[in-house]
């Protein structure tokens, strides 16, 4: 009898995510960790990565060669392509990146189009990931970004002359934006011709300049009803253009352009995070470790100097913990999770008359095996999710 797989851990995928904090512009949306790039030497930042990796091998001597690695941020396109080689080759020095590796580049158009893109690929960079938000100048006005339309579009087409792996992103449902507004816009974007589409729909959080703006009634998120009409659409949309979702807010021509980094955390994969603020999750010895770096620059710098680690804070995940971060995660992918991967930690079923009544519904798929969500019950995830987490 074959040996059941973990239910965590490499074998779903091993990623080094480094979080590069600074950027030209804070946009009014972002609620990730960045600090405005002024004229801050990248050197300090860039030693104390490179060592925050190497202090990450002996914590892992089960761990072979990386899957994938993802530069985010922030702006790690205001990186030089020398600079980026030289995390690189110290994570290859340090765990090895196996070959035909997904290595992604976080970008803005603007840097697309100043950027030394064959010095990029020369680097180790296979995949690019564009900030698009919108080809429409009046939404590029509002989400804050520092491109017009007309060098987005450039950008993208300039970055398809050197990649063959590019992924755009675009925030719709704006407020205001009409179906019709989102369609047109849509179907502009897949004229682009990129391979992969990364679509969210705008999310305001309290602490952003646009939470701010909601709580002075300055702003007025676009209702639910009206968010689900546009997500439906894009589906109807993508699915016809030869893009269609395999993940809740994902879109690819083909398995071999979806986000190998990402599929790492959907699947419940291994990550290393490094850099201030980046999480990771990390499993030794059969325990799963949650990780969170020092969030300001500066205090990063000095814990991987004087303690031997950039991390702010390590925790152990307990096995219940695993399971509803699985199901959370797991359920997002068109593949979907074995249940027997969540039910082999939460030492319980999975409620069985929830999930025949969600069948019954069309909101998810269940073979007796494994469960994943339609694309009617992608709009429902977080709702399906909390009454199935066990």
């Amino acid at each position: 009898m074959a040996e059941l797989l973990k239910p965590f851990g490499p074998q779903y995928g091993f990623g080094l995510y480094v979080h590069w904090p600074y950027c030209s512009k804070i946009c009014p949306y972002c609620d990730f960790n960045v600090y405005a790039a002024k004229t801050r030497s990248h050197e300090p930042l860039l030693k104390a990565i490179s060592e925050d990796i190497r202090i990450h091998r002996p914590r892992m001597p089960e761990h072979g060669a990386l899957d994938t690695v993802y530069l985010g941020g922030g702006t790690p396109s205001l990186l030089q392509p020398g600079e980026i080689a030289g995390l690189l080759e110290t994570a290859s020095e340090t765990f090895g990146i196996k070959p035909g590796a997904e290595i992604t580049l976080e970008a803005n158009p603007n840097d697309i189009m100043r950027a030394d893109l064959r010095g990029l690929k020369a680097a180790g960079i296979n995949r690019l990931s564009i900030g698009v938000q919108s080809l429409r100048d009046n939404a590029l006005a509002f989400l804050g970004r520092d491109h017009d339309a007309v060098s987005a579009r450039a950008a993208v087409k300039r970055a398809l002359h050197v990649f063959s792996n590019v992924s755009i992103d675009f925030i719709y449902a704006r407020p205001s934006q009409s179906i019709d507004e989102w369609g047109d816009e849509l179907t502009d974007a897949l004229a682009l011709g990129a391979p992969h589409l990364s679509l969210y729909e705008l999310t305001i959080e309290q602490r952003t300049a646009f939470g701010k703006a909601v709580e002075r009634g300055e702003i007025l998120p676009m209702d639910p009803d009206a968010q689900a009409d546009l997500y439906e659409l894009t589906q109807t949309i993508t699915t016809s253009a030869g893009l269609p979702a395999y993940e809740v807010s994902n879109h690819a021509a083909g398995q071999q352009f979806q986000s190998r980094h990402n599929l790492t955390y959907w699947k419940g994969g291994d990550w290393i995070g490094v850099g201030p603020g980046a999480h990771g999750r990390v499993s030794v010895g059969g325990k799963r470790y949650a990780s969170e770096a020092e969030r300001r620059p500066e205090a990063y710098i000095a814990n991987v100097v004087a303690l031997g680690s950039g991390w702010g804070g390590a925790s152990t995940l307990y096995p219940l913990d695993i399971a509803r971060e699985l199901i959370a995660m797991g359920l997002r992918p068109i593949g979907g999770i074995a249940v027997e991967r969540i039910e082999s930690l939460s030492q319980q079923p999975l409620p069985r008359d929830r999930i025949e009544a969600f069948v019954a519904e069309g909101w998810v798929r269940f073979d007796g095996q494994s469960l994943s969500l339609t694309p009617s019950g992608w709009l429902l995830a977080d709702a399906i999710t909390a009454q199935l987490a066990p």
